[in-house]
């Protein structure tokens, strides 16, 4: 039933105009001659790391150029170099996008996610809101720690142990700093209402609350 609401729910979401949804941004790119020295060393400084201009969850982030600035060295590292292999990683960033509706996010990782060989049958059982059947064996061991620590606040000890085993410490704290980290970028850009790239339509519905 769940399922069958989120996908009813998906289908008003997709009829909203592009145009509508992009008016709602409260936080948009900063004009250049706007931005304090702080801001301009800020975007410096993440132009020299990603090799990429400001986007998404960095353009509201600009706001507190220090936060901003911190939260993209801890996401070089979570993302880039985890001990989790890609596969992992973008399970977890979905599974985070999903329970935050965060739309940017998951149209930037879903494809990262198949490229990373993430099966297209748990990446569509995410989107809709139900556990994948078929997992691999790590990745169900990471979904049931991600989804015991998101319902319950909690790990308990057999789901901390198979991740123990599976991933050892190191991996385990990858994990949760991996959730941890885009849900803040998806509790900012869900109080931006930062807009998706290129007008596209969201592939995500809110869960009914």
């Amino acid at each position: 039933m769940r399922s069958f609401i989120v996908v009813a729910v998906i289908g008003i979401v997709c009829l909203a105009s592009p145009a509508r949804l992009a008016a709602q941004d409260r936080m948009p790119p900063i004009a250049a001659d706007k931005l304090t020295d702080a801001q301009k060393k800020a975007i410096e400084d993440f132009k020299a790391a990603r090799s990429a201009e400001v986007s998404g969850p960095f353009v509201p982030l600009l706001r507190s150029p220090e936060v901003m600035s911190r939260a993209r060295a801890m996401g070089d590292y979570l993302r880039f170099r985890s001990v989790l292999p890609p596969r992992l990683s973008e399970l977890v960033i979905l599974l985070t996008a999903r329970e935050w509706t965060q739309n940017y996010e998951w149209s930037a990782h879903e494809p990262a996610a198949q490229k990373a060989g993430l099966n297209a049958d748990v990446i569509k059982a995410i989107a809709d809101g139900r556990r994948p059947e078929h997992m691999a064996e790590d990745e169900e061991i990471l979904y049931t720690l991600c989804e015991e620590l998101r319902r319950n606040h909690s790990v308990s000890d057999a789901t901390y142990a198979r991740a123990l085993a599976k991933f050892g410490e190191q991996g385990i704290i990858d994990a949760v700093g991996i959730t941890g980290y885009y849900t803040l970028l998806s509790m900012v850009m869900n109080t931006a209402r930062t807009p998706l790239p290129g007008g596209a339509n969201p592939q995500l519905a809110p869960f009914p609350r």
